[in-house]
């Protein structure tokens, strides 16, 4: 009966759009970055979210009816970043640009680059374009951009707990979205890094993929994992809240911690807050940044975009 009104929900569900029962899961992980820990029960209500992440030929949809203006495309106010120079007060985002040698891993300066004119129409900087990516995930989105576009549509974007529910596509536990070993029968699941990271990438995708070009995951889902990582509206924190001591106290729906708590404590002078993101990138690799699990989080400030950060919306059942 459960499964057949699960059904029947999806069938008339919202396009684009697959049911997810909700329930109850463990949420986090003990055994990798400590962010990611304690691993704890939560519980989450049904909810409607987007097969695939927003793609570019949606996305130029919502700008086209709209006139919205990404944050990237908008020269920021120098009074929100104290100390910056005048010349790097400018529209852009940052780009994955790849050394062609080995770099210390510990400065992510050596491959990100804030290029003037990037956004999401030039993916690359001034002279790219996104002609034949209309089915890749939009980039260089902040958070203001990934709400906006959830709201014309109609929709909200994730908690954490309800996009985590979601990429574990009903293994509770599993490493990955898809069981516990990364390539099973040498496969891969997901547009990860293969090789050595930044310099090294075996043939393959460059940078993003198709949004169906790799297996969804037990709930019908694509690209939970790899591709771009996803904006939640959760503030970030710096691990999750301990188990609940019983059963009747398991969180239901949570949110998160407070935006006062999601501050870059080592940047005390600039006060922009930072949501969680989910699903780990094209640049995550085994031996750099290990979080293509439905468990890793990572923080990212709301005013920040790039070529590896997408989002995808829900609509959740009404109650």
């Amino acid at each position: 009966m459960g499964s057949s009104l699960a059904a029947s929900k999806r069938d008339a569900g919202p396009a684009g759009m697959t049911f997810i029962a909700g329930g109850t899961f463990r949420m986090g992980s003990d055994h990798h970055y400590p962010e990611e820990a304690p691993t704890h029960h939560v519980s989450v209500d049904g909810f409607w979210i987007d097969t695939t992440p927003i793609t570019n030929r949606q996305f130029a949809n919502f700008v086209r009816e709209t006139g919205h203006v990404t944050f990237a495309e908008l020269v920021p106010d120098p009074k929100d970043y104290p100390g910056s120079l005048p010349d790097m007060i400018f529209a852009g985002s940052l780009v994955f640009t790849p050394p062609k040698h080995r770099v210390d891993l510990r400065d992510w300066s050596q491959w990100w680059t804030l290029l003037k004119g990037a956004n999401w129409r030039q993916p690359y900087g001034p002279g790219s374009s996104i002609k034949g990516l209309d089915h890749h995930p939009v980039v260089h989105v902040a958070f203001g951009d990934a709400l906006a576009y959830a709201t014309w549509a109609g929709k909200e974007l994730p908690t954490e707990a309800e996009w985590e529910f979601a990429a574990r596509g009903g293994l509770d536990g599993a490493e990955f979205a898809w069981g516990d070993e990364f390539m099973p029968g040498g496969r891969a699941m997901a547009n990860t890094w293969h090789g050595e990271f930044p310099h090294h990438r075996r043939p393959g995708h460059k940078r993003t993929s198709p949004v169906r070009a790799f297996p969804p995951n037990g709930y019908g889902l694509h690209d939970m994992i790899g591709n771009v990582w996803e904006w939640t509206t959760d503030w970030w924190s710096a691990k999750h809240a301990s188990e609940a001591p019983k059963a009747c106290c398991i969180p239901e729906n949570p949110r998160g911690g407070p935006e006062a708590a999601s501050y870059d404590p080592q940047l005390p002078d600039i006060r922009i807050p930072r949501k969680v993101i989910k699903g780990g990138s094209h640049l995550c690799a085994p031996n750099y940044c290990r979080r293509y699990r439905p468990a890793a989080r990572h923080a990212e400030p709301v005013d920040t975009s790039t070529s590896h950060v997408g989002f995808r919306c829900v609509v959740r059942e009404k109650g």
